[in-house]
């Protein structure tokens, strides 16, 4: 096991004791080594946010998003799946700007990734919602035919224009549809 992989499992497993011991993991408490794509008890989504220190210096704070998980809580992203699905714990805020990345969606459809992270999957499957693409069709695309995969996500409006309130925050509302287990 690299040295990497083993400090990732010790941070989990401490942070599961410390969960169990303390009763709720909350994103502010969070190291921001964590915090990326982490779930605090409430269900939120924990978000990686930039703030300047007093010295002008920036800094990395963890914060609760307004985005919701129905079905999962109290959870620390593994490395693997941030590495299967082309994903960097420094991410701040979220945005569906990386569907827009042929090779972060080839990451995030393979099977390592689309079939072994439901964390990542529900968090991107929303927000292609958002921008009003299925998630599993573009993985199918995206196996078939990567050109036309972006094509069709192009001319479905996610292309990058202003950028709204959502965009601006970090926060996106969670779709209804439900994202593939």
């Amino acid at each position: 096991m690299a040295i990497s992989n083993k400090m990732a499992l010790l941070l989990f497993i401490s942070s599961v004791f410390v969960s169990a011991a303390l009763g709720e993991l909350v994103c502010e408490e969070l190291s921001v080594d964590v915090c990326a794509f982490s779930i605090a008890s409430s269900g939120k989504r924990c978000l990686l946010e930039t703030s300047e220190n007093k010295d002008g210096k920036l800094e990395y704070q963890c914060r609760t998003s307004e985005v919701m998980v129905e079905w999962m809580s109290n959870y620390i992203e593994t490395d693997r799946c941030i590495n299967a699905c082309g994903l960097d714990r420094n991410s701040v805020g979220i945005a569906s700007d990386a569907l827009l990345d042929p090779r972060f969606t080839a990451s995030l459809c393979s099977p390592a990734c689309y079939q072994k992270c439901p964390n990542i999957v529900d968090l991107y499957f929303n927000m292609a919602a958002g921008e009003g693409v299925f998630l599993p069709d573009l993985c199918e695309r995206q196996r078939t035919n990567p050109h036309r995969a972006m094509v069709e996500l192009l001319s479905s409006g996610a292309a990058a224009g202003p950028v709204s309130s959502a965009a601006a925050t970090g926060v996106f509302p969670t779709a209804d549809a439900p994202a593939p287990m």
